[in-house]
Formats: C-alpha cells, sequence, structure tokens
C-alpha cells in the first residue's frame, strides 16, 4: 500500500468521481453574485454530518438533520445571504420548500435534499430565486467546479477555500476533495460553518459517521477567530464509493488508516484556511498546550487564550505583552493549576519559567516574533500528559468595521 498524498496546485482541486458541483447568481439577497450551490451526487454515496451544538440552530440545520436519518441524500442545497435562523415556524417552510422545488426540478424525493444557508440571521428569504436558481444551477452542473462552488457559499470570506488531495490504497488511486465557508462568528462546537468534503473511497456508513466526528473534533473545532458559535454550522463528509475498492468497514485496517490520514490534511487545511481569513485577521496563531492534567483542560487553557480580546489586539500590535497570556492561563475553568510550574515561549523564545519572567528573555526578541504573521504560542502547564492545540488570529481594526457594517 502506497499512502503517500499529493498536493494540487493552487489552482488544481481533483474532481471527486462522483459528485458534481454548480454556484449560480440566483439573486437571494444580492444582484449579480454567486449565491446558490448544489452538490449532486451519484447514487449509492454514503453521507455523514456534524451540526452546530446553538440551541437557536437553524431551519437548514434541523431539516438537514432529519432527512439524514431518512434515507441517502442525492443533492445539497446551500444559499448565501440569509441564515434562515430565528425565523420561526415560515423559515422552517420555506427551507423545506427549497427541498421540494429542487425534488421535483431533480426527480428525487424532499427527503434526499440536505438544506444549507448561510448570512443574516433573523431574516426570511423569499422563493422566487430558488424557483430561478434551481433549474439554472442543474443545468450546469459540473465535477470540476469545486472553485465556483466554493466562491459561492462565502459570505464575508475574501477568498474560496478548497483543499484536495489524492493517494493510492492498493492499487486503486483514490482522491479527496473538500470546500468551506467562514471568516466570522467562528467558534465551532462541532465542526466548521458550513464544510463539505468528499472522497470516492467506498465507506461503510457507521465508519464514515464515526470519521466525521473525529475529522471535525481534530480539525474545525480546534479553531476559533471570535468565541461565537454560528446557528448554521454544519459539516459534511460524503463517500461516493465510486473506487472500484472493497468497502472500507474496520478503521483499523491499513487503507483505512490511510484514507484518514488524507482526510484529516484535507479538514486541517480547510479549518486553518478560515483562520487564516478571518474578518480583518493579520496574524495566524497557534497555541499549543502541554502538560495539562487532562486533554480537557489543554483546550480550556489553549481557548481561553485564544478567545482573550487582549491577547488578540497584542497580537495584532506586534506587542510581546505576555502577561495578558499569562493573565489568560490563570483564568482558564481548569482546577488542576499550579502557577509556578507554568512556562511559555512564543515559537522557539522563552517568555515565562517556573510562573514568572525566563532570565533570558529580551523583549526585542518577543517583538521579533510578534511581528510574524505566522506566530506559535506553546504554553506547559506541568499537571500530566495532557495536551491539545488551537488555531486562531488577531483582533484588528477591520474586524469591528467589518461586523459594525455587516448588514449594510
Amino acid at each position: 500500500m502506497n499512502a503517500e498524498t499529493q498536493r494540487a496546485g493552487n489552482a488544481q482541486w481533483f474532481p471527486v468521481p462522483g459528485v458534481r458541483l454548480a454556484a449560480v447568481a440566483a439573486g437571494v439577497k444580492k444582484p449579480d453574485r454567486r449565491d446558490l450551490v448544489i452538490l449532486a451526487l451519484a447514487e449509492g454515496s454514503r453521507t455523514a454530518g456534524v451540526f452546530t451544538l446553538n440551541r437557536f440552530c437553524a431551519a437548514p440545520v434541523q431539516i438537514a438533520k432529519a432527512h439524514l436519518t431518512q434515507g441517502a441524500p442525492r443533492y445539497l442545497l446551500i444559499n448565501t445571504g440569509y441564515a434562515n435562523a430565528g425565523t420561526g415556524k415560515e423559515g422552517h417552510a420555506r427551507a423545506l420548500a427549497t427541498c421540494a422545488l429542487l425534488a421535483s426540478e431533480a426527480g428525487c424525493r424532499p427527503e434526499q435534499v440536505l438544506p444549507f444557508s448561510t448570512g443574516v440571521i433573523g431574516e426570511l428569504f423569499t422563493l422566487p430565486p430558488f424557483e430561478r436558481g434551481i433549474p439554472a444551477a442543474l443545468a450546469s452542473l459540473d465535477e470540476h467546479a469545486w472553485g465556483v462552488a466554493a466562491e459561492g457559499i462565502m459570505t464575508t470570506d475574501t477568498r474560496p477555500k478548497v483543499a484536495t488531495r489524492r493517494l493510492m490504497l492498493g492499487t486503486t488511486e483514490i482522491t479527496i476533495t473538500g470546500m468551506a465557508k467562514g471568516a466570522g462568528m467562528i467558534k465551532p462546537n462541532m465542526a466548521t460553518m458550513l464544510g463539505f468534503i468528499a472522497t470516492d473511497a467506498p465507506v461503510a456508513q457507521p465508519l464514515l459517521a464515526q470519521w466525521v466526528q473525529q475529522l471535525a473534533d481534530r480539525s474545525f473545532n480546534r479553531i476559533t477567530i471570535d468565541g461565537d458559535t454560528s446557528t448554521n454550522d454544519a459539516c459534511m463528509l460524503v463517500a461516493t464509493g465510486q473506487a472500484d475498492m472493497p468497502e472500507l468497514v474496520d478503521a483499523d485496517d491499513a487503507d483505512a488508516r490511510a484514507l484518514y490520514h488524507g482526510l484529516e490534511q484535507v479538514f486541517v487545511e480547510l479549518a486553518q484556511g478560515i483562520v487564516r481569513d478571518g474578518e480583518g485577521a493579520t496574524k495566524f496563531v497557534e497555541i499549543e498546550v502541554t502538560g495539562a492534567a487532562s486533554p480537557a483542560d489543554a483546550k480550556a487553557v489553549a481557548e481561553t487564550v485564544a478567545h482573550s480580546p487582549l491577547v488578540k489586539t497584542a497580537l495584532f500590535a506586534s506587542d510581546p505583552n505576555w502577561g495578558r497570556i499569562l493573565a489568560a492561563v490563570g483564568r482558564a475553568p481548569i482546577e488542576a493549576l499550579d502557577v509556578d510550574k507554568v512556562d511559555i515561549w512564543l515559537d522557539n523564545v522563552q517568555i515565562v519559567a517556573a510562573g514568572g519572567v525566563a532570565p533570558d528573555y529580551a523583549e526585542a526578541r518577543g517583538a521579533a516574533v510578534m511581528a510574524q504573521g505566522d506566530i506559535a504560542i506553546r504554553i506547559r502547564l506541568g499537571e500530566g500528559a495532557g495536551e491539545a492545540t488551537v488555531w486562531t488570529c488577531d483582533f484588528s481594526y477591520d474586524y469591528v468595521k467589518i461586523n459594525a457594517e455587516y448588514r449594510t
């Protein structure tokens, strides 16, 4: 078995046999921008997903979760402009109506359509854009349209996010390609804002469902931009089964492990792409916590640092104000913390040793690290073997501007 993967060039994304895509300007909210996207899945495809845990979850989230239990999906329908969250019974009815519209045009059951929406919360969309856009999208389905589809699901994103890999499982070449959107209201509690990853490998439904949760936990659930969990988060993993090889049913099988590794690379690349495109972001920051009493404690510390507005604004200013990092560690919601054991580094520059300033620390060295576009904050707690990594970004003036003007 050759499990070596290769990464495609920036402008090339490998098509996944069994997946066709389209994005059209339907005028859902604004004219002349792609805002309606369809993914058509080959018959026999397996689909699994994870969704937001926000209790005000949007109507399409509720419907997609329900439809997943009623059979194998054939179409994914995504609109931007309106999130269709906080819209009550009427919003639910309109989301169902979009599924019925697509089902009627495509010749499938409404339950075989999964709807997804992103945009402004609390406002209803109208149906005429879907009536116009769905036939146009179906007529332009193309297995190579990952790029335009990724543009079509963007909101405040500044660029499309697509990741792709090919790998060999035995003598069979397997493709993995995915796209995601998200730039603000990012603190996933399941997956990402919207993410769609597909492979042509045949994967049994129970294993696919297990993997999508594990992969989300290792990627999208480790990013945060502003600490706000969206009402519309959804991440879908599709296995079309078009590759000519036995179905993967055992996670410990060598081919399954190789496929999982390739999927993880795609998930992580997309998750990090969201952070790099965070609203107004100028810095990409990796926060690694080791030596915690448990992995949960490590993640709690990492997220507390990542969510701190004071830390994030210091990052934007390239200010090595390490006291802000130390203070965030100290208020993390964990019980086991001996401050005299805490060590902190900016990249390889130690700023804190045994709970106080490192003896050989010089502010100029810290400032040099903080001026970088990519920064690593490493925190060692000295309490156990728990560890976790979280990816975040800084807060700039533009973050406030973008969100203050979001609806204008």
